[in-house]
């Protein structure tokens, strides 16, 4: 009976979720609306406030609401119009929950309505990046939630680790096909310092002087904002000095759907982010059966035994390149088994259906809290 009670009340729960940008062919963005359709499938309905509103593939229960971005609007413009449409929402709909993904901006400005109607607040933050902000969100949200706990920069005492939330469905290997030949080393990012493409183009010119065969290495994504662009136009100086215009290629971002591609084409992903983020392109590449180093420590629960080969000391080229040259030199089923291995770790501990279920699990444990409360 409790069982059955509990998932009435999943049934009947109307969420209200505040997102970053709601845009199913957003490059870096895009995964979430795959999160808002698996939240879809356990609730009634889902009221999406969204900071720039794109191309929407939803379900008929979830309505988005746009505070303007798209649009130009500026920050006070956009401001007024949060506070109008959640009065609005507040006012229309009865709303059990609210779910903050990366805006603790908003959660922060959101709250005093939220508390004044007993609205529990659950707020995701996986970022390296602490902020005031972010220090007040964490103060008026009834819980934190990160993909991995190393992602999340504050106090620990509300986190709740619940995974990434990888559609394993999307991110397959394709019946097992085996990667091009030259060998591909994939790099799939945004275009920014933190990413640490240097140490990847310097890891190439190692590997170029010790590899006696051809490989490539791709670098998928673009720059985000004018710093970015400086730092892209860094890395392609940085190429024709290393005498690497041959074996270095740069990619225009692309959307998720169409990542697959890139990830089974490819003999080895790499991500060079430090230990301090959850970067999903690491659990997507897995996904698809892919080898993936990695220089942030918070991988380790899903390298599993491969940790000592698959992890690498952040900004170390010379350490990389060792690692490169392994991954390339492995025999094809060896390479396959430990990608199969992979996968089914991210399977188990990532996959989007899991991490959808284990956000209304908290849902609903908050909204009985604050129902007696």
């Amino acid at each position: 009976m409790r069982l059955e009670a509990c998932w009435l009340r999943m049934r009947k729960m109307r969420l209200l979720l505040f997102n970053l940008a709601t845009d199913a062919n957003d490059p870096v963005l895009g995964f979430t609306t795959r999160w808002i359709c698996a939240l879809a499938k356990r609730v009634e309905f889902v009221h999406v406030v969204t900071m720039r509103a794109g191309h929407l593939e939803l379900p008929d229960n979830v309505r988005v609401y746009s505070v303007g971005k798209e649009k130009g609007y500026s920050e006070p413009r956009r401001a007024v119009e949060f506070y109008r449409i959640l009065f609005r929402v507040l006012q229309k709909y009865h709303i059990d929950i609210c779910f903050s993904h990366m805006m603790p901006l908003f959660t922060v400005i959101a709250a005093p309505l939220l508390k004044a109607k007993r609205i529990p607040i659950v707020t995701w933050y996986a970022h390296p990046s602490l902020t005031w902000i972010l220090k007040m969100a964490h103060h008026v949200s009834d819980q934190m939630v990160a993909s991995v706990a190393t992602a999340y920069p504050y106090r620990h005492n509300k986190l709740t680790v619940i995974g990434q939330g990888i559609d394993t469905e999307l991110f397959s290997p394709n019946g097992g096909a085996l990667p091009e030949d030259p060998p591909i080393i994939l790099c799939v990012s945004r275009l920014s310092p933190v990413k640490d493409h240097l140490t990847l183009l310097e890891a190439a010119w190692v590997l170029r002087q010790a590899w006696s065969k051809p490989f490539r290495v791709i670098i998928v994504g673009g720059p985000a904002t004018p710093r970015d662009e400086s730092y892209a136009h860094s890395l392609y100086e940085r190429v024709k000095e290393l005498g690497l215009e041959d074996v270095v290629y740069f990619d225009p971002p692309v959307p998720m759907a169409s990542l697959p591609f890139w990830y089974r084409r490819c003999t080895v992903h790499v991500n060079m982010t430090p230990t301090g983020s959850g970067d999903k392109v690491v659990w997507e590449a897995m996904s698809c059966g892919r080898l993936c180093l990695v220089a942030n420590e918070g991988f380790r629960e899903t390298l599993g035994e491969y940790t000592d080969r698959l992890l690498f000391p952040y900004g170390d080229a010379k350490w990389l390149a060792e690692r490169l040259a392994w991954a390339l030199s492995l025999p094809d089923d060896e390479r396959v088994r430990i990608g199969a291995n992979l996968r089914e770790r991210v399977v188990a501990n990532h996959c989007v259906e899991r991490l959808a279920q284990k956000l209304v699990d908290i849902f609903v444990s908050k909204n009985n809290v604050s129902a007696r409360g």
